[in-house]
């Protein structure tokens, strides 16, 4: 063999050694999911955080889980936000239940609860995952307390709306904070009887619901340390806030739902 032959095969020797000797390059790390924005409320195992969505949607951040209630508009509605741990689901209705968002958000590890009428809609692939409870009775999911609370229609005119003992309301105990859901109710006995809530959503819309003065007349019994009116398009939300007024120690969080 020649010199320069020789000289060549030595060099191409040496190249090919080392990118052997290379660490393949590094994957990309995945996009961070962007952290939950909105109000927060201190806990004894850190900040509890609420992001309204819509209507009767929103999400909870606490203790590293992501809390999803009635989440319904496909997945557009919580592109960057954190995937759910747990998901609330409340009532049949579509504003509150819509089976093909589930589909698409649920992850292997999320939780759904929901009362049975809700099961009973969802398609048997989401049967697995979730767990059924009915009014009054409690579990607790990811270190989250919950305990379903009955919603329901009072009036006459509206009780083909909600029966009893078909949807849930929740109270969920956080680090020792205790948040309360209404769902879609009246100002039932049962929320009326509610103590130590320290967040609670209540809802007033017609005919769907309740009168702004019969959601501030309940919170005013109840008393929850902050109230925020959602599930309310086309509510005098101002009046409620009046209504319910400073003298009983609650605050009117007036959130962008809409």
């Amino acid at each position: 063999m020649s010199k320069a032959r020789f000289f060549i095969s030595a060099v191409a020797a040496i190249s090919l050694s080392m990118s052997a000797c290379k660490s393949p390059p590094e994957e990309a790390p995945p996009p961070e999911e962007a952290p939950l924005s909105g109000d927060v409320f201190q806990t004894s195992r850190g900040d509890l955080i609420v992001h309204p969505v819509n209507h009767a949607t929103f999400l909870m951040s606490w203790a590293g889980k992501t809390i999803y209630v009635d989440p319904v508009g496909g997945t557009e509605p919580f592109q960057g936000l954190p995937t759910p741990d747990v998901i609330l689901v409340t009532d049949i209705h579509g504003d509150h239940l819509n089976a093909d968002t589930l589909t698409a958000i649920i992850q292997p590890e999320t939780v759904i609860v929901t009362p049975q009428a809700v099961r009973d809609a969802l398609p048997p692939a989401l049967h697995e995952a979730t767990q059924v409870l009915a009014n009054g009775e409690k579990t607790s999911v990811a270190d989250i307390g919950l305990e379903a609370i009955p919603m329901y229609n009072i009036t006459p005119e509206r009780l083909q709306y909600h029966e009893k003992g078909r949807g849930n309301g929740y109270v969920l105990t956080v680090g020792g904070k205790r948040v309360y859901i209404a769902g879609d109710t009246e100002d039932i006995p049962e929320m009326r009887a509610l103590r130590d809530i320290d967040v609670a959503f209540v809802p007033m819309n017609l005919p769907y619901t309740m009168t702004v003065e019969q959601a501030a007349s309940a919170v005013r019994e109840f008393k929850p340390k902050v109230v925020y009116p959602y599930h309310s398009r086309g509510s005098d939300l101002d009046a409620f806030t009046r209504l319910v007024g400073t003298d009983v120690g609650v605050e009117v969080r007036v959130a962008n739902w809409y």
